[in-house]
């Protein structure tokens, strides 16, 4: 009986081995902070519908209005770190920028919330500033390794 199993040989001795090693490193050139991305988009989906959650729709309309257009765009910054890496990891500093403004929001935006509103955007900001100093830091760091390694 012949032997029509496939054989794994070493792929080292390939014509294009070193073509293929940089093509699949610039593809996952920027994924350093992918594990961050989920937990992005999810602060982005609770910031839109926390009005709804804890119930100060009829309370704050501004903030309701507020929380919503944040939460869209919190969002969307995850689906752009997640889409285009490469590309997106430079706004981190956008969101960094976003989560200060949440931190502040309710005295700006709001007439005299209540505490639970207060501490929700506060919780908000800060696990959006937090989220964004991890992808601006580590987009820096990627980008210094990257400028160094094409270096003579």
């Amino acid at each position: 009986m012949a032997n029509v199993s496939p054989t794994r040989g070493d792929i080292s001795t390939h014509p294009d081995v070193t073509e293929m090693r940089e093509r699949y490193a610039r593809m996952l050139g920027g994924r350093d902070v992918a594990l961050v991305d989920g937990p992005v988009f999810l602060l982005g989906l609770y910031c839109a519908v926390s009005p709804w959650i804890l119930h100060y729709t009829t309370s704050q309309p501004s903030l309701v209005a507020h929380n919503l257009i944040m939460g869209i765009a919190i969002g969307l910054l995850a689906l752009g770190f997640t889409a285009a890496p490469a590309r997106m990891y430079g706004l981190s500093w956008a969101m960094c920028a976003l989560g200060v403004w949440m931190i502040i929001s309710p005295w700006i935006v709001g007439r005299n919330p209540d505490a639970g509103v207060i501490v929700n955007n506060i919780v908000i900001g800060a696990l959006a500033l937090i989220l964004g100093l991890v992808c601006a830091v580590t987009a820096a760091r990627t980008a210094k390794t990257a400028r160094n390694a094409h270096r003579p």
